[in-house]
């Protein structure tokens, strides 16, 4: 083999290992990660099938968390797709030819088609690659099969041996980020539940007392002098445990988040604005995506979805641009329109711009900066910026 063409084998494995990192740090929810992965692999390695077995923390059973292009007899019977095989066992038990690296395909007999001809689309050998964390966790295996089940090149192989390092990375990186999600969540829950505590039903308490006292007087003297002060320091704590009670639910409306992350999130929203509005919006991530608070995410999430919304039902704009920046200390979020314009002094103090009105008070419960421009026939510029 000459340099030159050995050369140009090793420039081509970079290229297809670059590729799939690139594509492999673009997510950090697991399925997606995996499947893209997979149509990465099967389309720069020329193979036929792909799929990935994952190992459940819990029960300790396999299950396929992704896969392209199966035998259609795996969608005609399921069931070949659940419980053990041959290569399962001897991954996890280390009994026999331990799956210690990439396989070649003519070595490893798929268990679950041994007996089946129909449906298979000629597959009965793959090549199996160990999913293994550094500290030596047993994660999963991938499996890849090639045109009519050819044995692979052994330069194929130690390039699959390095993917299925790069696969076990981004498998602990999305476990790591769903665990702290899911810390997040319940750390907000309980945030909320003490200022619930320290705040509202206490608040609620004080209200209770007062009215007591009031009713006590109404009883012996109807026009005492006290009455008023006391309706009047009611009226306030009322008024002051409502505004407690409203920032509550504020926080607590997180369901967008609940299975994505805020870009993910605000993709949605564009593209449900795209597809029930006559509107062209483009968002623009920018920076250096930051797990940020979730109360955070949440009123950054809303105030775009607020904002969106009134630009799509009042601002007869054709444009929006939604573009969400990382800073080194903060996170601004724009919301920019080519619509009809208002005015805005008189808008912030009607009942039509309540939403403008939540959207400041958002802001406001963040300790945060709201700038908002806007010329009539001209359009309107929103800038809010949340200090990390």
């Amino acid at each position: 083999m000459s340099n030159i063409y050995r050369l140009q084998q090793q420039n081509q494995a970079l290229t297809i290992l670059n590729t799939i990192a690139q594509n492999l740090n673009k997510e950090v929810h697991l399925e997606k990660a995996l499947n893209s992965a997979l149509q990465q692999i099967t389309q720069l390695l020329q193979l036929k099938t792909a799929w990935i077995w994952l190992f459940n923390a819990d029960t300790k059973m396999a299950y396929i968390a992704a896969a392209i292009n199966l035998p259609p007899v795996f969608e005609e019977k399921p069931e070949l797709l659940t419980g053990w095989c041959w290569c399962i066992e001897k991954y996890l038990t280390g009994t026999g030819k331990e799956l210690k690296t990439a396989y070649n395909i003519s070595e490893i007999t798929c268990s679950r088609l041994e007996n089946l001809r129909k449906g298979t689309d000629g597959l009965r050998y793959h090549a199996s690659v160990p999913l293994i964390t550094h500290e030596q966790q047993k994660l999963g295996i991938l499996n890849v099969v090639s045109e009519n089940s050819q044995e692979l090149a052994p330069q194929t192989l130690e390039l699959l041996h390095t993917i299925g390092d790069m696969l076990s990375i981004a498998i602990e990186r999305a476990k790591l980020f769903e665990n702290s999600r899911q810390l997040g969540i319940m750390q907000e829950r309980n945030r909320l539940a003490r200022e619930i505590h320290d705040t509202i039903a206490q608040g609620l308490t004080a209200l209770s007392l007062k009215l007591e006292t009031i009713d006590a007087y109404l009883e012996i003297d109807a026009h005492n002098p006290k009455i008023p002060e006391l309706v009047r320091q009611s009226l306030e704590l009322t008024k002051s445990n409502l505004e407690e009670a409203r920032r509550s639910v504020l926080d607590l409306r997180a369901t967008p988040l609940q299975d994505a992350t805020l870009l993910e999130a605000l993709e949605n929203l564009v593209e449900e604005t795209i597809n029930s509005h006559k509107i062209k919006v483009v968002f623009q991530p920018l920076g250096t995506y930051q797990k940020l608070p979730l109360r955070t995410e949440m009123a950054l999430y809303r105030i775009a979805q607020e904002a969106v919304q009134n630009v799509a039902k009042h601002a007869a704009a054709k444009r929006l641009i939604l573009q969400l920046k990382y800073q080194m200390d903060s996170v601004v979020l724009k919301i920019e329109d080519d619509g009809v314009g208002f005015d805005v002094a008189s808008n912030l103090i009607s009942s039509q711009g309540f939403g403008l009105l939540g959207i400041s008070e958002r802001v406001k419960l963040l300790k945060g900066k709201m700038e908002l421009k806007s010329e009539l026939g001209v359009g309107t510029v929103l800038k809010v910026e949340i200090a990390e």
